[in-house]
């Protein structure tokens, strides 16, 4: 099958941009200082790349270019930035490119320890690797026995010059020289599998971290445990010494907690619960500054000030985003600025597409928020709302009471949040009287002017509440307004309609007033959802048979049907305009459907599932959200920076895989012949000089060229000179120039005869001009574009000295005449440069209306100019006055 729209890849309407919400995964963070700016840089792995923060601010520095596969493990030093991904490593430069890459091993590679101008590597066979940093060369090989020695932990001890400490899984550590390639001394160890290895401030001591949660202090050069420590979190996952003065240490652990040892004292002087939701994955004190940084998989970066009296961390700074997959996500306000997300993990966050430091969270929604602020509940777990599945946020009111609305999974009350607070709102939506108890909310939405909500349940029955008291309003329908389930819900701009539809197939229309159903449409299949379009009164359905159907509410009738999706339609999104609709969909694929033209005019497949897509009010950006990430995606609007085909794409057209953005290939592939060449999706279009022959067509030159050539006498006269030009004293030298509307230079005579006769030739001043012979040749061969298109290039004085000339007295003749007037005819027939012919003609008539009458040849080529000119005028005029006369019907009737 052959590819239309020219062979064209990915999407012609959007581009990938950036990705939001992404901070952290479960790889270890790297702290880095810079020596030359004076201070700490945090690195994190977001997926195929990795973000750089600034740890004063912890604003985003760079963004490094994606690699070909997520990122399994991360190092640095002072000038580079590794980074592994499944058998293959690379080194970063300024944060960004990739200056080395690393290839030798077998088996991916879990961990990276630099070592001056080497890089050490070992891979999960347990073979470690040193290679020589700028050659990218091999220096040493290492190979263990898995089910004896699996390393699991890597270290380089302080002052061990040529040394690494190497962790096992089964429990024992060997100390190794790598210049030298000996194995120096092995360590017992503690019968349970190392999980980290750190150095500690003091020379020969290091902290072990072990599976049993057990925390050794263990000297490495007379072998002897110092002192011992104990969680009961699990293994260890990470370890640090604060290096500002105090004796603390740190460790991290797979439940989110962080334990926090007095060494002076060998005991737990403080614990830091729920740091993290999911395990820590990294923890570093800052070298002599009272500052944790922290990262887990739950997709945060937290740092943590110690300025309290009993040594308690308080968290300072951070970037957070969602932890779980994303249910819901819209814009929020007018200017595209702000983007709501619902997420799996109960939370409801506003992302900004202008900086991360306008992020913020709504956090969770707790059933009772005075119960738990009263007992003081540790673990709020219980109390916690259900996830959000859909919302609705309206800003017109938001100061002044609540504005976003939203339904939980599995829950009959809706809640109310506030977006300027921050914070879940004052209400609980939901009906005093039920009759079954497994009713849920299934769809809300709140009216344009933020004062109403209205709320669909799974019985059927559609309610609407005041935002700011939070009373219920009244019911559409006497008992309920559907037989099945309320699948969704829409209030027009007026708070004139209501639109509901239900799980037995139904759209009905009802008048928010009184709540009287005013219509019903039956559709063909169940719907999905809906969305409505305020501004042009234009609602989109996507039905169960993966269809959608577009209705007009003024006529409450089907304008446009779309059919192509091969999956369920998850979200539906308008341009701002209203001229396009933007579906999403199972199967992977994101459409776009012109609803003037009613055609499909860009479609394009991602790797996951898009859930959600939301176009932003001002219309530069689309917003995606997928299945399995935690994510959103912005596409840029191609067609607000350049020109883009809007041409239907052929039934036939198979669309390519795009990449989500942030996850693409930076590496420079040499394209094609065919990419090279110019495709045909986007073709110039050259407009006809006539659009059709029954239609009457202007030249395109300015007014200047012919309005004003009646009144050329009076103009001449305004413009005569009071005084004749002086004379300079010293007149500058002039190029000579040809006259005429484009200036030219004159080209100097070349006299190649030398023995030329010096007699002036008479006949030379009695010469036609280049109009009056295209003017003869014309009556020849009835051909005048040539006389024509002379005269177009012409000025006013130009063109009216050219018409004089055709008379008798001035050189012309009564033929050359009658050839004007065939050529005006012509002008005339063809209903092209309308307005020129007519003013050619008025001044052709103004010079020579006397002597026309006595020559018979001309008054007859008058008469028959005469009936065309009255022809064409009256056709004109009846046009005219319909056009006018509708008009003034539209200014003054009552519509």
């Amino acid at each position: 099958m052959e590819r239309g729209a020219g062979d064209r890849t990915g999407s012609a309407l959007f581009a990938g941009f950036r990705a939001l919400g992404l901070f952290s995964t479960d790889i270890p963070h790297v702290v880095r200082f810079s020596a030359l700016k004076r201070r700490f840089y945090v690195t994190t792995c977001v997926g195929k790349s990795f973000h750089t923060y600034d740890v004063q601010k912890l604003s985003l520095v760079a963004v490094s270019n994606s690699l070909p596969q997520d990122i399994c493990c991360m190092a640095a030093d002072g000038r580079l930035v590794f980074a592994a991904y499944g058998n293959v490593f690379s080194a970063f430069a300024r944060n960004k490119e990739v200056v080395h890459t690393f290839k030798g091993h077998k088996a991916e590679i879990h961990l990276l320890q630099p070592f001056g101008d080497h890089i050490i590597s070992v891979d999960t066979d347990s073979i470690l690797i040193i290679w020589h940093i700028y050659s990218e060369e091999e220096y040493l090989q290492l190979t263990f026995d898995k089910s004896v020695f699996k390393i699991s932990a890597i270290l380089h001890p302080s002052t061990y010059l040529n040394k690494i400490l190497l962790g096992s899984e089964q429990g024992s550590l060997q100390l190794w020289n790598v210049k030298s390639n000996k194995l120096l001394y092995t360590f017992q160890g503690w019968k349970m599998g190392v999980t980290a290895l750190q150095q500690a401030p003091a020379v020969d001591v290091v902290a072990i971290g072990l599976m049993s949660g057990q925390v050794i202090i263990h000297n490495i050069k007379f072998d002897e445990t110092l002192m011992k420590f104990r969680q009961d979190w699990g293994p260890i996952t990470s370890i640090s010494f604060r290096t500002d003065g105090h004796p603390v240490m740190a460790a991290g652990s797979p439940c989110g907690h962080i334990g926090l040892w007095d060494l002076e004292d060998k005991k737990l002087i403080n614990q830091m619960r729920n740091a993290h939701s999911t395990a820590i994955a990294g923890l570093t004190f800052l070298h002599r500054e009272p500052l944790l940084v922290t990262n887990g998989a739950d997709n945060a970066l937290r740092i943590w000030i110690f300025d309290g009296p009993m040594g308690e961390g308080r968290l300072l700074r951070f970037r957070m985003g969602h932890s779980a997959p994303l249910t819901k996500i819209r814009y929020y306000g007018q200017n595209g600025q702000q983007i709501l997300s619902a997420s799996q993990d109960g939370t409801l966050q506003s992302f900004s597409t202008i900086h991360e430091k306008f992020n913020k969270s709504l956090g969770h929604g707790l059933v009772n928020k005075k119960r738990v602020k009263r007992k003081g509940l540790q673990n709020a777990m219980s109390v916690r709302l259900p996830p959000i599945t859909k919302f609705a946020a309206e800003e017109a009111r938001e100061s002044d009471w609540d504005s976003i609305i939203a339904c939980h999974q599995g829950k009959l009350s809706c809640s109310t949040w506030n977006y300027q607070r921050s914070t879940i709102g004052a209400y609980f939506l939901k009906p005093k009287e039920l009759k079954k108890d497994d009713i849920t909310a299934t769809a809300v939405d709140i009216t344009s002017c933020g004062n109403f909500a209205v709320i669909g349940l799974s019985s059927g029955t559609v309610d609407v509440y005041n935002m700011q008291s939070g009373i219920h309003r009244g019911s559409f329908g006497e008992d309920q307004a559907h037989k099945g389930s309320v699948r969704d819900v829409a209030v027009d701009g007026l708070n004139q309609l209501t639109i509901t539809t239900g799980s037995e197939g139904l759209l009905k229309f009802w008048n928010f007033k009184n709540k009287m159903l005013i219509h019903s449409v039956s559709l063909d299949s169940p719907p999905n959802m809906m969305l409505l379009h305020r501004d042009s009164g234009i609602l989109a359905l996507a039905l169960d048979d993966f269809t959608i159907s577009v209705l007009d509410i003024e006529t409450r009738k089907i304008v446009r049907e779309f059919s192509g999706h091969q999956g369920q339609i998850n979200d539906l999104t308008f341009s701002p305009d209203g001229r396009w609709l933007i579906t999403a969909s199972m199967d992977c694929s994101v459409r776009t459907w012109d609803l003037p033209s009613g055609c499909l005019i860009d479609s394009f497949l991602l790797d996951s599932a898009p859930l959600n897509v939301t176009m932003s009010p001002t219309g530069d950006f689309l917003a995606t959200s997928h299945v399995d990430h935690l994510g959103i995606y912005l596409w840029s609007n191609i067609s607000l920076y350049s020109v883009v085909s809007l041409r239907p794409l052929p039934t036939d057209y198979i669309p390519s895989v795009v990449m989500l953005p942030g996850t693409c290939q930076t590496q420079d592939t040499e394209l094609s012949e065919e990419t090279i060449e110019p495709s045909d999706e986007m073709i110039e279009y050259d407009s006809p000089e006539q659009l059709n022959e029954q239609l009457v067509t202007l030249s395109l030159l300015p007014e200047s060229r012919w309005k004003n050539l009646l009144n050329l006498d009076v103009i001449k006269k305004k413009n005569k000179p009071k005084e004749p030009p002086k004379v300079p004293k010293s007149a500058p030298f002039f190029i000579p120039t040809v006259p005429g509307l484009v200036p030219r230079y004159a080209a100097p005579e070349q006299n190649n005869d030398p023995h030329q006769s010096k007699v002036v030739n008479l006949g030379i001043l009695a010469q036609k001009s280049d109009f009056c012979l295209k003017l003869e040749e014309g009556l020849v061969n009835n051909k005048y574009e040539a006389a024509l298109n002379l005269l177009k290039e012409l000025g006013p004085s130009g063109i009216e000295t050219e018409l004089r000339s055709l008379s008798p007295d001035c050189g012309g003749s009564v033929e050359v005449m009658q050839s004007f007037l065939k050529m005006i005819e012509m002008m005339l027939d063809r209903k092209r440069d309308f307005e020129l012919a007519q003013a050619y003609l008025a001044l052709f008539l103004k010079l020579h209306l006397k002597m026309l009458p006595s020559e018979p040849v001309l008054l007859e080529e008058m008469t028959k100019l005469s009936s065309q000119v009255e022809e064409n005028w009256i056709h004109l005029q009846s046009l005219f006055n319909q056009s006018i006369c509708i008009l003034n019907y539209i200014k003054s009737a009552l519509l």
